[in-house]
């Protein structure tokens, strides 16, 4: 595996070693042992894995503490673009953010620490997105941000006419109208 670092410290994209040959391929998608020594410690406990279409936005999403979630996502079919959003007040990189391009040809992981919201846009006809998190889901605990601020500069890759949102999604805040942001101070992995 290979980490790649992003313009925001501590998201990483990772890359594993694809073993082909005429029968197919082999990889090893995820080992704690090696992720904690190359990445951070995290104990992941909970997998998750959607199904959507062409122009299907996901995000930007978080939770607060104390159910706040790192995620490592990847597709296993189509094609998403990826994003990780500082929201940790105080961070040198509040505001900006990171994204991947993420395939099932070129199988790659996106790491999304706590204190970040996140999302994706499905750019195939369909993809399904899977990702593991080192916190159980709390409803009473999300938050969003909304995709289209323009203070935030993401270019979702597609247009916005295909873009499909959930009704709850639809009433995501601009990050400046935002009632919530982790405190960049505190250590969000204790």
């Amino acid at each position: 595996m290979e980490k790649i670092q992003t313009n925001i410290a501590g998201v990483f994209i990772l890359e594993p070693k694809v073993f082909g040959d005429e029968r197919g391929y082999f990889f090893e998608s995820f080992s704690e042992g090696w992720f904690r020594e190359n990445v951070r410690q995290t104990r992941f406990v909970q997998d998750n894995e959607s199904k959507s279409r062409r122009g299907v936005l996901r995000g930007l999403h978080f939770q607060k503490p104390p159910f706040a979630q790192s995620k490592l996502v990847r597709v296993v079919k189509g094609e998403v673009l990826d994003v990780a959003l500082d929201i940790r007040k105080g961070s040198p990189t509040f505001g900006q953010h990171a994204s991947a391009l993420l395939t099932a040809e070129n199988k790659r992981q996106f790491f999304v620490p706590r204190g970040f919201a996140h999302g994706f846009v499905v750019l195939s006809e369909e993809a399904v997105f899977q990702y593991k998190c080192d916190n159980y889901y709390a409803p009473q605990s999300e938050g969003g941000i909304a995709f289209n601020d323009p203070a935030l500069k993401i270019d979702w890759q597609i247009d916005a006419s295909e873009i499909i949102l959930s009704e709850k999604d639809q009433r995501n805040p601009f990050l400046n109208d935002s009632a919530f942001f982790f405190d960049y101070s505190q250590n969000l992995y204790i």
